[in-house]
């Protein structure tokens, strides 16, 4: 695979048989193309999370909230959700056709049609699947940072030394021309984690810093981006 815009294509060649030149390749579920750009991801998680929403509309007759909720938590949105740190949608296309699976999830729901989606949201407890991702950026931030994994943090991120207000893991962003860079992994989260209080921040176990972030988002006192 040929990446980058000043890519020269060269032709690569193992124990004397060349190699195939491909557009995009499948690792570990998730669709990686030359771009870097995440829209057919996007679209085969869609795709998948509506089979598994129609299976549910199809055999289960009781529409409940309680049996609705459970089944679309966990049969539909891990397909939304699978790895998203890799490919978390920027452009609003591909945003809106994720977040379309769960508004028709919600409207499954007896007594929800009438409603808008952020009440019908607020009623059934969920959170925005846009939201989520970004509580999954910083979940996975927080282990990196704190060397949950044998990985080197220096790999992702910069601390930023220069002595801004606030809790004392802030993180340097750093800024790019292309929306590939600008909007990868480790440099988008980087406003979000800097928003987080020092109580956050500074937990001792994931569990706990998960309890503080699901505080810091349903409370909004901190606006994340």
């Amino acid at each position: 695979m040929h990446v980058g815009y000043n890519n020269k294509q060269a032709d690569y060649v193992m124990d004397d048989v060349n190699l195939e030149c491909v557009t995009e390749e499948k690792d570990l579920g998730v669709i990686i193309s030359e771009d870097l750009k995440c829209e057919k991801q996007c679209s085969e998680a869609v795709k998948k999370a509506n089979r598994m929403l129609g299976m549910i509309k199809r055999n289960f007759t009781d529409r409940s909230k309680e049996t609705i909720i459970p089944l679309y938590n966990s049969l539909v949105r891990p397909h939304l959700e699978y790895c998203s740190q890799i490919w978390s949608p920027y452009f609003n296309k591909d945003i809106k056709l994720i977040e379309g699976v769960q508004r028709r999830a919600t409207k499954l729901v007896t007594g929800m049609q009438e409603l808008n989606y952020n009440d019908r949201l607020k009623q059934l407890g969920l959170m925005r699947l846009e939201r989520r991702r970004m509580r999954s950026d910083l979940i996975e931030t927080f282990k990196i940072v704190n060397r949950n994994y044998d990985i080197n943090p220096d790999l992702f991120f910069q601390l930023d030394e220069g002595g801004r207000r606030g809790h004392d893991q802030k993180l340097f962003k750093k800024r790019f021309r292309l929306n590939v860079k600008k909007y990868a992994f480790s440099n988008r989260v980087v406003d979000n984690w800097n928003l987080l209080p020092a109580s956050c921040v500074n937990c001792s176990t994931v569990t706990t810093f998960k309890r503080h972030l699901s505080s810091e988002l349903e409370s909004e006192t901190v606006l994340l981006k």
